[in-house]
């Protein structure tokens, strides 16, 4: 990893690495891809302030995160298949937040289960919720994740119904790969990480073999999100899980602000400007032009976090400039991940933070606590 400068240099080494399918299921979005580029278009448009003759000669990146301390103000995101990334990527890319004195969240659609992160790392962590038909099937989850004390509910409100995705029905992406010649000529060409799945606790979903039926048959996403995700998911099954789970609650999915005033009014801890990465709604605006309406509205009664096109320290600045309290990373840590397991993962840590506090000191600033808007021009 010592001549790896940047994410991009992660993504590069991570398509070499990992089987197309899965590759391009972390870095593709939905339909045209065009809420997927503005994501990161709209990010490249905000320059900032050069400031000079200011001591900086001591940064400090450390910052609350729903009143927990954090080294930095990042967290992992929740990220479907991380362990079709490399082995048991689950228990990895936590190991390495972890390290990082940062928060990690598991996805509801993890190879790993909640059990099997919970017996591999030594703190609490995050768990990500989608509310599919079978409600008694999400109370289960939920007091599964309380019992695995993790410490947030992260509950993602914008897949009631999937955005398509080309790339995903082009490589006919299962879980496990299905057994076909284009797959194995593939995987062939990638035999650490064939050895690496091989090796990992689990080859389909943790979460759902084995609770629920049917499911044990089941290794397309799609398949799985066309059948069981619920369109009918409205205001009043946010007030359900908060009766469910007593902890901090996220919610993540907000782009509107009259969405954010709603969910300001739930009880929820914190919201997530989110577009899904683009992969979601094409032609929805990009997360970063989003999130000052909402910080204005809504900022001063519930913690507002961002998520979408974060690859860089400068982006995680320049979000934080527009007034984010922290920002989620999805597709960074995922290049890690592929690229080199968990050291892959605490280089795309590392690399944030170094651009981070770099910038922050070429824009005269001392701490986390310090940047606004005046940190742009």
């Amino acid at each position: 990893m010592k001549h790896i400068t940047c994410i991009e240099d992660l993504r590069l080494l991570h398509k070499q690495r990992v089987p197309k399918a899965f590759f391009d299921y972390a870095d593709r979005g939905s339909y045209s891809e065009d809420t997927l580029r503005a994501n990161r278009d709209d990010l490249q448009q905000i320059k900032f302030r050069q400031r000079v003759l200011v001591d900086v000669s001591r940064r400090d990146l450390s910052t609350t995160i729903l009143g927990e301390p954090a080294a930095m103000p990042l967290i992992l995101a929740p990220v479907g298949l991380l362990g079709m990334q490399h082995g048991d990527g689950e228990i990895l890319a936590c190991r390495a937040a972890q390290a990082a004195g940062i928060p990690f969240t598991l996805s509801t659609m993890s190879i790993c289960s909640i059990e099997d992160v919970a017996q591999a790392v030594g703190r609490p962590f995050w768990f990500q919720l989608y509310v599919i038909k079978d409600r008694g099937f999400i109370r289960a989850l939920i007091e599964r994740a309380a019992a695995a004390k993790c410490s947030a509910l992260v509950l993602t409100v914008d897949l009631q119904v999937l955005g398509q995705r080309h790339c995903d029905i082009r490589n006919g992406m299962t879980v496990p790969p299905q057994i076909k010649l284009a797959n194995l000529v593939d995987i062939a060409s990638k035999p650490a990480w064939a050895l690496s799945i091989l090796h990992g606790k689990r080859k389909t979903f943790g979460n759902l073999a084995g609770h629920v039926r049917g499911m044990e048959n089941v290794n397309s996403l799609a398949q799985w999100t066309a059948s069981q995700f619920d369109p009918t998911l409205s205001w009043k099954d946010v007030e359900w899980v908060r009766g469910i789970w007593s902890g901090k609650l996220i919610l993540k999915g907000i782009l509107d602000v009259e969405d954010a005033k709603t969910a300001a009014r739930t009880g929820a801890s914190a919201l997530v400007v989110s577009n899904h990465g683009g992969r979601q709604l094409d032609g929805a605006p990009s997360s970063i032009s989003a999130l000052p309406n909402i910080v204005e509205a809504v900022g001063s009664q519930i913690e507002v976090m961002f998520d979408g096109g974060i690859r860089s320290g400068q982006d995680v600045l320049r979000a934080l400039a527009l007034g984010a309290r922290s920002c989620m990373i999805g597709r960074s840590y995922v290049y890690g991940l592929g690229a080199g397991g968990e050291d892959g993962v605490a280089k795309a840590i590392e690399i944030l933070a170094k651009e981070l506090e770099v910038s922050m000191a070429l824009t005269g600033t001392k701490s986390v606590g310090d940047i606004d808007s005046r940190v742009i021009s």
